[in-house]
């Protein structure tokens, strides 16, 4: 996998060799089970039941990385964040502050298309209760280490949503930019920034679970702040 990841000479190449991937045995098992026993309300639908590609533009300013597709989401619409409440708010989010073309993300064929920014998960199955191990995290780096290598020209900053994420930028920035992660690690918050020389911005946010909206831990404010702010580190206001 280390090989294929490596050899992907664009975008589109690294994005066909992710979903045909299958070296966590535990993850492919529970996608595989989530996309055959369904949910109740999707009985109908076909479910993706793969991993999940980044998506967004290849040209991308600021990234968006979070920790995993969503069992009934994105293990479902083969999109990221597409078809779940946690999708809801971040796509809406993004269009209020002109990232988005559109505030919904339903479905893959959805029209929906983003500005400036490209969106990328530290792991690319669903996990089984949104928790990947640490090595499924450290087998799946491979993708995003690459992912990153090809959107490095221009991407400025990047949003961390969840402490998950936060802690895999760490490794791969040290893997891309060959800069060592400072000691110690600066912890994560809501708002958080880190600016290192020669590396992309990281600005935490709180994940857009529906754990963190539904109880007003994250709220359509504070999102629209750190884009906003994101916004302005990457130049774009």
């Amino acid at each position: 996998m280390v090989r294929r990841a490596a050899a992907a000479a664009d975008l589109g190449v690294l994005d066909a060799e992710i979903a045909e991937c299958f070296a966590c045995p535990r993850l492919v098992e529970w996608r595989e089970e989530v996309a055959r026993v369904k949910r109740a309300a999707f009985r109908d639908q076909v479910y993706w039941g793969r991993p999940i590609p980044g998506f967004g533009n290849a040209d991308a300013e600021i990234g968006i990385l979070g920790l995993a597709p969503a069992a009934h989401g994105g293990n479902r619409t083969g999109r990221l964040f597409t078809g779940d409440r946690s999708g809801d708010v971040l796509f809406a989010a993004l269009h209020r502050a002109g990232l988005a073309n559109q505030a919904l993300s339903v479905s893959i064929d959805d029209g929906l298309e983003l500005r400036n920014t490209r969106i990328f998960p530290a792991v690319r199955c669903a996990p089984p209760d949104n928790k990947p191990t640490p090595t499924e995290r450290d087998t799946c780096a491979p993708w995003f280490h690459r992912e990153l290598e090809l959107i490095r020209p221009t991407l400025k900053v990047v949003v961390a949503l969840g402490a998950f994420a936060w802690g895999a930028w760490w490794p791969a920035m040290s893997a891309v930019y060959k800069v060592k992660a400072p000691v110690p690690r600066p912890k994560f918050g809501h708002g958080a920034l880190v600016s290192l020389p020669g590396v992309p911005d990281l600005l935490g946010c709180f994940h857009v679970s529906q754990q963190n909206t539904f109880t007003g831990r994250l709220t359509p404010a504070m999102l629209d702040d750190v884009f906003a702010r994101a916004k302005s580190l990457a130049g774009l206001a």
